[in-house]
């Protein structure tokens, strides 16, 4: 097992200290503890307590959200989502900068969405003490991402998207595609909503 030397643990806290503020602090430390125990909670029951939790810490929540038992999700507060937002269980969100989710978004098992990386461009401090960078993540509304995918930080998921299981998606989609692979590339296209013509629905024909 890999030992922390005290003096790297010391700048680390110091470094997230400088980096959230205290209501974001808070929340980290809510998430962590009361999100471990609500996390395992099956049922009716669950739902319901998930729901309530993360509508108090996410940065917006739209309606009522389905989060299965098992979901772990970091930095909440970097998270908006709309209406009909689904998370299968197993998967891992971190909002540390920031996810935007549209309406009725399905997230399946197992998956991963970052919206941050790590600093890598100095190359004599060490990786450990670069740093985030943030990257906002955003997954526009009617997406599905299937189990086991990885959605890059910094990636923009097109409206109608459907994300391939065990894809790596790390680059931004088109609208309405179908994307799989490592990394993800379109390998088809999704039927697109008819949209009438404003007075053709006003004629009704």
């Amino acid at each position: 097992m890999p030992v922390i030397a005290p003096g790297t643990f010391t700048s680390h806290v110091r470094r997230l200290v400088r980096a959230v503020s205290m209501r974001q602090l808070a929340t980290l430390w809510v998430e962590e503890w009361v999100g471990a125990l609500l996390r395992p909670i099956p049922g009716l029951l669950g739902l319901a307590l998930r729901y309530g939790f993360y509508r108090l810490l996410f940065a917006r929540l739209g309606g009522f959200a389905m989060i299965m038992p098992g979901v772990r999700m970091m930095h909440t507060y970097g998270i908006r989502a709309g209406r009909g937002f689904g998370v299968n269980t197993g998967s891992y969100l971190d909002g540390r900068g920031g996810i935007t989710f549209g309406d009725h978004v399905l997230i399946g098992p197992n998956v991963v969405i970052l919206s941050s990386s790590h600093r890598w461009d100095d190359p004599i401090l060490p990786i450990v003490e670069q740093g985030h960078r943030p990257l906002p993540t955003a997954i526009g509304d009617h997406v599905w991402i299937g189990g086991n995918a990885s959605i890059n930080a910094g990636v923009t998921i097109a409206e109608g998207t459907v994300v391939g299981a065990g894809a790596v998606v790390a680059t931004d989609t088109e609208p309405y595609t179908i994307v799989a692979g490592v990394p993800a590339r379109p390998i088809g296209v999704r039927p697109r909503p008819v949209t009438m013509h404003p007075r053709s629905a006003t004629r009704g024909g």
